[in-house]
């Protein structure tokens, strides 16, 4: 997410050109009750969060809440036992305020996976150097994946050790984020991410066969996609279409796919979302249901090195126009849910989380775009 958006190729852009205009303008002219599926409004915060901010969310109309269990700190030693604990206060805390938590599986410790250099970065960033697939990482990924599902799935021990927490066990589990992105694997391969996702797969079903998989989240469009070899980023039709074809059967193992469409103005969306449509119908899997895990722009001041930056206002309005296109075109896309980027800010984190919540400061204070999220996702601003 810390790059604009590349087309895929000329071609593409020529097909969807056309489309993309035809399909905005249908939406903004969609009907203002256009019904969306349940637990549709999310968000993803960037910082713990309070039991208050926690209620004032859920007042606002947030349903669902995106957040990482990161493997990388919970197993020092590979004989070591996964330490649950923060998870487990993460998701305690979700379940007192009746926020739905969506979960995303993601990272490995250093005996499992070695860190890399992030290419592009003169060594100031580290990513793992490849996907846990195999040997003592695949083993151990598996078994993190197992004993997540154990712990806060239907049968899940935490329900049973906490009985004073309201039940919600977590269905569904997403695998890893922005796969095709350097910044989250040094070297982003499609073939060895199918390879994650049909053991993801098989780990957690073994537990509960009625989860559902949903791929992790894939940045629309890398600028640094088609760049350079080896690769450092891949479009997200073009990771799907590879994963597809280097790993076959992979399909099978996974429910729904993840978009992170991050552009310069939501009047593009709709573009980004129907070539990921069309890809999977391309591949027999037009039935697959589509997640925004992550969307969103920055309240800090417009610039011309940040094209997510569009002020206190023009954040506020892009939301708007985004969370109309996507409610009412929701049942068309398949949309199952969107999750806003983010919660809150979170200076240095990316090229724009400085500026991303719908909060700011420790003082929690909402900004213009809370009133307009709070007014799609029919709840109170305060």
């Amino acid at each position: 997410m810390r790059n604009l958006k590349t087309r895929v190729t000329a071609a593409w852009a020529a097909l969807l050109a056309l489309s993309a205009v035809l399909l905005t303008s249908a939406a903004l002219a969609a009907p203002a009750g256009a019904a969306v599926p349940s637990n549709f409004w999310g968000a993803v915060p960037q910082n713990p969060l309070s039991v208050a901010q926690l209620e004032r969310l859920k007042r606002g109309g947030v349903d669902s809440l995106r957040f990482v269990i990161d493997w990388t700190a919970m197993q020092r030693f590979p004989s070591s036992e996964i330490e649950w604990g923060g998870v487990d206060s993460t998701i305690e805390a979700f379940a007192k305020a009746h926020i739905e938590p969506l979960p995303f599986l993601y990272g490995a410790p250093r005996w499992a996976v070695p860190v890399a250099a992030v290419p592009g970065t003169g060594g100031g960033a580290k990513a793992p150097a490849h996907l846990p697939i195999a040997g003592r990482a695949g083993r151990g990924w598996n078994a993190f994946g197992r004993q997540a599902v154990e712990r806060y799935g239907p049968q899940g021990t935490f329900w049973t050790e906490n009985p004073e927490v309201p039940r919600d066990p977590i269905r569904t589990w997403q695998i890893w984020n922005e796969p095709n992105f350097k910044y989250f694997v040094a070297r982003p391969n499609p073939g060895e991410y199918g390879r994650l996702v049909k053991n993801s797969a098989h780990a957690i079903k073994a537990v509960d066969p009625g989860a559902t998989i949903l791929l992790g989240g894939l940045f629309a469009r890398p600028g640094e996609a088609g760049k350079f070899q080896p690769p450092r980023a891949f479009t997200a039709v073009e990771f799907l279409d590879l994963m597809m074809r280097r790993t076959p059967g992979v399909s099978a193992s996974f429910d729904a796919v993840a978009l992170h469409p991050y552009t310069a103005s939501y009047l593009t969306i709709p573009e980004e979302i129907e070539e990921v449509r069309e890809l999977l119908r391309s591949h027999g899997d037009a039935a697959k249901k589509l997640w925004l895990t992550e969307v969103g722009w920055s309240s800090e001041r417009p610039s011309r090195g940040d094209a997510f930056a569009k002020g206190v206002r023009g954040q506020a309005t892009q939301l708007s126009g985004a969370f109309r296109l996507l409610r009412n075109n929701a049942s068309r896309w398949r949309l199952r849910q969107v999750f806003w980027f983010s919660v809150d800010d979170l200076p240095g984190a990316c090229n724009f989380c400085g500026g991303s919540g719908l909060f700011r400061g420790k003082a929690f204070t909402p900004k213009p775009a809370w009133r307009n999220y709070v007014h799609f996702a029919g709840g109170r601003v305060s």
